[in-house]
């Protein structure tokens, strides 16, 4: 069983590129270029450059002490949260940034529901001197007030989305209608391992560097590059799609993506994807969607605002109608409850995005020997109103 991207862009079932007319001239330069561009020695070079001196990789890999004796059990930190910016979002906009300036791009789009991502590609606007437009869901917008604040500073202009549920997927939509009316000049940064091919790829390879360091970092401290388990949490999938990268052949690692189930999964109020999902397209691939009889797209809910998107990544998808990851649901209280055990065991203070991947550990049990990590996707800086409303702080 192949678990990448084939030559016509699927995987598996899922994937392949659903777009406008208007849009096929920039994705099919894209198609054509990036593998080749992202092999160009230079390329490799300053990438590598950029993310060890700007981005602060390798991120630790953290030995949780303190939460692996409460579980019974080894549970590792991958800490993606230590990288500039807060999150794992910034490996992918320094990619593709590079990316748009060798295919002669001036100006740059994308969409971001926690922010995270909007605010990673504002940074590396800023860092090539590049125009950058920002599209947001209006609710995120004021749930994520910091990170709206930091794009600002940064250069960016932050765009709100009015339509639909105001999240996530109507920014997406707002991001690919911009790029329709400006397809010469423009480059759009997807943040998530979502979109048309070459998109799920690209940013997939960009983020597997995440893995990559898993493999030799465990060496170091365990002996083995291979753990038990490897675990993410997943909206669109970028953190999940880097962490489970070099793991996706190794059957002896077994993989687990954790979803938000919202107020649950059966409540109407979830972004259960796994579950909930049928095969339709979205955002230009085909792979697993909320959406009613009719192929309507039901609107998700999370109280993180990074997975409630309605669909999921195909490579995801694939693992999920393939088996090879358990997919798992995690609602908004168990979430929360975990966020604020990473906190007070760890002095971790977890995006609340993580901290779904996080709760797994009070839904099933490891082995003693089990060794598990745990892709720590963000910081939660910019969660802290959240927090702070739940807890009564």
């Amino acid at each position: 069983m192949n678990y990448n991207v084939n030559e016509k862009g699927y995987y598996g079932e899922f994937g392949g590129a659903f777009i406008p007319e208007m849009l096929y001239p920039n994705v099919e330069e894209l198609r054509q270029k990036y593998l080749s561009v992202m092999a160009e020695p230079d390329f490799i070079k300053e990438f590598n450059q950029l993310l060890k001196d700007y981005v602060g990789r390798p991120s630790p890999l953290y030995y949780a002490k303190r939460l692996s004796k409460k579980y019974n059990t080894k549970i590792y930190l991958k800490r993606e949260d230590l990288n500039h910016t807060g999150a794992h979002k910034i490996n992918n906009t320094i990619g593709q940034i590079l990316m748009a300036k060798r295919l002669g791009k001036t100006r740059i789009i994308a969409e971001t529901g926690a922010g995270q991502h909007g605010v990673a590609t504002a940074t590396v606007c800023a860092l090539m001197g590049l125009e950058c437009i920002v599209y947001m869901g209006e609710i995120d917008i004021a749930r994520q007030a910091p990170n709206v604040a930091r794009m600002k500073m940064l250069g960016a202009k932050v765009v709100p989305a009015l339509s639909g549920s105001r999240t996530l997927k109507d920014a997406t939509n707002e991001a690919i209608r911009d790029w329709i009316n400006n397809p010469v000049n423009t480059h759009y940064i997807i943040g998530s391992a979502i979109g048309p091919h070459p998109y799920p790829d690209m940013v997939t390879r960009f983020q597997s560097v995440i893995s990559e360091e898993i493999k030799w970092q465990l060496k170091e401290q365990e002996g083995t590059e291979n753990p038990d388990y490897v675990v993410a949490c997943i909206g669109g999938g970028s953190n999940a799609a880097g962490t489970y990268y070099h793991f996706l052949h190794e059957q002896d690692v077994k993989i687990i993506a954790v979803e938000a189930a919202g107020l649950g999964v059966d409540s109407g109020e979830s972004a259960a994807t796994s579950v909930l999902g049928k095969e339709g397209i979205i955002h230009g691939c085909k792979t697993l969607l909320m959406q009613t009889k009719d192929g309507q797209i039901t609107e998700p809910y999370s109280i993180s605002a990074g997975l409630d998107y309605p669909g999921v990544g195909p490579m995801h998808a694939h693992l999920a109608k393939t088996g090879r990851a358990e997919f798992m649901a995690i609602t908004d209280d168990e979430a929360m409850t975990a966020g604020l055990e990473l906190c007070q065991l760890e002095g971790i203070i977890p995006a609340i995005e993580t901290s779904h991947a996080l709760a797994i550990f009070e839904q099933r049990t490891f082995k003693p020997d089990d060794v598990i990590v745990v892709s720590l996707s963000g910081r939660g800086d910019k969660d802290l109103d959240t927090y702070i409303k739940y807890f009564k702080l």
